[in-house]
C-alpha cells in the first residue's frame, strides 16, 4: 500500500525490454504487460486503502505515504522528496496504470504493421514516462511534483522524435522548448515564492497559502505564475508543443493525450488549486478572475480551430487542447462542485480521446488514411473501428451513453455555483462546436458511399490487427461503462470533495 510501489513496476520492467530487445519481441512486450498488471493491482490496493480511511482524519490517510531523501533549509523548512496517497492522485494512478497496459496491447499491433524502427528505445521511454507519472500522481508536495514533472517531459522526447526526420526532430525543439521554458521560467519561480510566502512546499486539504498573508494582487500573480508555467495544460497561446508533437507515432499521440503528458499538466493544476491555494483562499480573493478568460479563450477557439483541420491526427490534437482547458476552468472556478468535475473529466477525457487515437493510428497503418475527406464509406470497411470513433467521440461531445456528460455536467454545476452563467454558456457553445468537428467524421464513414464500390457491394473488411483492435474494443467499451456504471469513480470524487472542502 506504499506509492512508493508505483514506481518500480515500469523501471523493473526496462532491463527486461532492453535484455530481449528486437530479437524476442514477444517477451520483451509480455513484461510490460507483467509490469503493468502489478502496477494495476498496487494501484487498486491503495484505492481500497484510500477508501477505507474515508471517514479517518487527514493526517491519518497520510499513513500511505513514502519519503526518498530530505534536506533540510538554514531557516530550518524541510525539502523533502515525498510520496502520499490522497484521492485525486489515486485516481490518476488507476487511470495512468490501467491505460498503460490497454497502449502496449495497442501499441504491439501499431509499431508490428507500421515497421516501426527502434521498438526497444520507444518501449524504455515509455515505462520511464509511466513512472514519471506515477511520481507525479502521489506526489506529496511540489518539489516532488516538479521533479517528476521534468523527468516526465525528459522521458518523452525521443518518443515525439521517434521518427528520426527533420518535421520530428523539429517537432521535438518545439515541445522541449516550450515545456522547459515555461516549467523553468515560471512553475519553479512559483514554487520558490510559495515556499518563502508560506513557509511549506506540502499539499494539505485547505491549502498553506491561506494563512501566508498574500494579497489578492500577489495570489493572482502566483496562480498565473503556475497556470502558464505548466505547460503540459496546453493553455493558450503555451500550446503550440501539442499539435507539433503529432508527428509522432499515433501510440505516442494516445500516450500524449490520455496516459500521461497533457493529463499530468492538467492533474497538477487541479492539485495545485486543492492543495496548495485551496478553494476557499482562491474563490474568496478573486485571484483566479483574470486568468479565466484565457481558459475559456482556449475551450472556444481550439475548437473552432479543430473544425478546419482536415488532417485526423491534427483535429484531435486541437480537440486536446479545447478539453484540457474544460479542466482548467475547473480549476480556476474554486467550487467543490468543479473541482470534483474536473477531476472526473480527466478520466472521461482520457477513454474517449485515447479511442478516437487509437482509431486513427488503425486507419494511418491499416487503411493508410490520414485526411478526414478520405474516409467516406470506410465504416463499411472498418466497422469496429468507426464503431468505436462514434463512441469515443460521444465521450468527448459529452453526450449518452458515454460518461463524458456526467463531468462536463458537473463542470457546468461549478460554473452556476459561482452566481453567473457566462462559463457554463462557453462550455455549452464548446460541446455544440465539438459535434460540429467529431460528427461528420463517423457519419461520413457510415453513410457515404465508399469510392469505387457500388451499392449493395461486398466489401472486404480490413481492420486493425487483432492487439490493436483489443485496445481500441476495451476503451470504447469503458467509455459507455463510465456512463453506465460510475460508481467507482464517484465514491474517489466524494473523497476528492471532502478534503477539498476540509
Amino acid at each position: 500500500m506504499n506509492p512508493l510501489w508505483t514506481l518500480l513496476p515500469p523501471l523493473a520492467a526496462i532491463p527486461f525490454i532492453l535484455f530481449f530487445g528486437e530479437a524476442r519481441r514477444n517477451l520483451r512486450e509480455g513484461s510490460i504487460v507483467v509490469a503493468g498488471i502489478v502496477l494495476v493491482l498496487i494501484n487498486v490496493s491503495i484505492y481500497r486503502a484510500t477508501l477505507a480511511g474515508e471517514t479517518l482524519e487527514s493526517g491519518e490517510l497520510r499513513l500511505l505515504h513514502a519519503t526518498a531523501g530530505v534536506t533540510g533549509g538554514a531557516d530550518g523548512t524541510v525539502y523533502a522528496l515525498e510520496l502520499a496517497a490522497e484521492p485525486m492522485g489515486v485516481m490518476f494512478g488507476l487511470l495512468a496504470s490501467f491505460l498503460w497496459i490497454v497502449t502496449t496491447f495497442y501499441s504491439v499491433g501499431y509499431m508490428r504493421g507500421h515497421a516501426e524502427a527502434n521498438q526497444t528505445r520507444f518501449y524504455t521511454c515509455f515505462a520511464i514516462a509511466l513512472s514519471a507519472v506515477m511520481a507525479a500522481a502521489y506526489s506529496a508536495n511540489l518539489l516532488t511534483l516538479f521533479v517528476a514533472y521534468e523527468v516526465l517531459t525528459l522521458s518523452t522526447v525521443p518518443l515525439v522524435t521517434h521518427a528520426g526526420n527533420d518535421a520530428s526532430r523539429k517537432a521535438g525543439r518545439v515541445y522541449l522548448g516550450i515545456l522547459l521554458a515555461t516549467s523553468i521560467g515560471l512553475f519553479l519561480p512559483a514554487i520558490i515564492w510559495t515556499s518563502i510566502a508560506a513557509g511549506s512546499l506540502e499539499f494539505v486539504p485547505g491549502g498553506v497559502l491561506g494563512a501566508a498573508g498574500l494579497g489578492g494582487g500577489a495570489l493572482a500573480l502566483l496562480l498565473g505564475l503556475f497556470m502558464f508555467g505548466i505547460g503540459k495544460a496546453a493553455v493558450m497561446p503555451l500550446h503550440r508543443w501539442l499539435p507539433a508533437a503529432m508527428v509522432a507515432p499515433t501510440p505516442v499521440s494516445a500516450l500524449l493525450h490520455a496516459v500521461a503528458v497533457v493529463k499530468t499538466g492538467v492533474f497538477s493544476l487541479l492539485k495545485i488549486v486543492t492543495y496548495t491555494f485551496g478553494i476557499d483562499t482562491l474563490s474568496g480573493s478573486g485571484a483566479a478572475a483574470w486568468l479565466l478568460p484565457f481558459a475559456a479563450f482556449t475551450v472556444i477557439a481550439a475548437s473552432v480551430v479543430a473544425f478546419t483541420k482536415d488532417n485526423l491526427k491534427a483535429r484531435l490534437a486541437y480537440s486536446t487542447i479545447g478539453q484540457l482547458s474544460y479542466i482548467v476552468l475547473a480549476a480556476l472556478l474554486a467550487t467543490t462542485m468543479s473541482i470534483t468535475g474536473g477531476a472526473m473529466h480527466i478520466v472521461m477525457h482520457a477513454f474517449g480521446k485515447i479511442t478516437l487515437f487509437f482509431c486513427a493510428g488503425a486507419l494511418i497503418v491499416f487503411a493508410h488514411k490520414t485526411l478526414i475527406s478520405e474516409l467516406d464509406g470506410y465504416g463499411r470497411r472498418m466497422p469496429v473501428t468507426m464503431g468505436a470513433f462514434f463512441i469515443g467521440a460521444l465521450g468527448i461531445i459529452g453526450l449518452p451513453p458515454a460518461g463524458g456528460l456526467w463531468s462536463k455536467a458537473l463542470i457546468v454545476g461549478g460554473s452556476l455555483d459561482t452566481g453567473t452563467v457566462f462559463w457554463a454558456i462557453v462550455l455549452l457553445v464548446s460541446t455544440l462546436l465539438n459535434i460540429a468537428y467529431l460528427m461528420p467524421i463517423p457519419i461520413r464513414a457510415f453513410f457515404r458511399p465508399l469510392p469505387g464500390v457500388a451499392p449493395g457491394e461486398q466489401v472486404a473488411r480490413a481492420e486493425a490487427a487483432l492487439p490493436s483492435l483489443a485496445a481500441i474494443v476495451v476503451t470504447a467499451t469503458v467509455t459507455v461503462l463510465l456512463f453506465l456504471y460510475p460508481a467507482p469513480l464517484v465514491e474517489l470524487l466524494g473523497l476528492i470533495r471532502w478534503r477539498a472542502e476540509s
